[in-house]
């Protein structure tokens, strides 16, 4: 495993950041089935599907708005290895109260599965208490398999969903953890 130093963004990362591969490869995604019941019950449900073959799953955001987007954010912290920006995770606060939200968590290709997106979560959860939270929230596409994998082996729990939540209509999934 490479030593990566974890530390705030400065303004000479944003292109390296812009400039990271955000695409990933999935070969599983979780199916949602909603049934309503003539009781008026709402049943949703969350299923683990493999996927016929690996699939490409395109970066739900808007590469020109990435910047714009981070200097609205609360935080954004950058992952390198060797003075290789590697990554990065975004955090945003007050979307909902005493909460951290990462919006945005990307790994340079090269450097996936050596637990650098690891390390960005477990910063951004002591950057959560450095800020007063007590939770950190994960935002993420149902197809977004290996980053669903990575909140559960955190000890992130399920904790919600939003139906064409991003502008290509993807269902978005949250897990949250406490971090006090």
């Amino acid at each position: 495993m490479p030593e990566i130093q974890i530390r705030p963004a400065v303004n000479t990362d944003i292109e390296l950041l812009v400039a990271l591969d955000h695409d990933y490869t999935s070969d599983y995604a979780w199916q949602m089935d909603i049934r309503q019941e003539e009781s008026g019950e709402i049943n949703v449900q969350f299923r683990q599907i493999r996927l016929p073959r690996s699939a490409r799953v395109e970066y739900p955001r808007q590469f020109q708005l990435l910047r714009q987007d981070w200097e609205s954010r609360a935080g954004l912290l950058v992952a390198s290895v060797k003075e290789d920006l590697v990554g990065y995770i975004s955090l945003a606060q007050a979307l909902t109260p005493a909460t951290a939200w990462v919006n945005d968590l990307a790994v340079k290709r090269a450097f996936r599965r050596q637990g650098i997106g690891s390390a960005l979560v477990l910063a951004s959860q002591t950057w959560a208490r450095q800020h007063d939270c007590q939770r950190v929230v994960l935002e993420m596409q149902s197809k977004n398999y290996p980053a669903i994998c990575l909140a559960q082996k955190l000890g992130f729990d399920f904790c919600g969903y939003n139906d064409r939540y991003y502008l290509n209509r993807d269902i978005a999934l949250f897990f949250a953890k406490s971090v006090r």
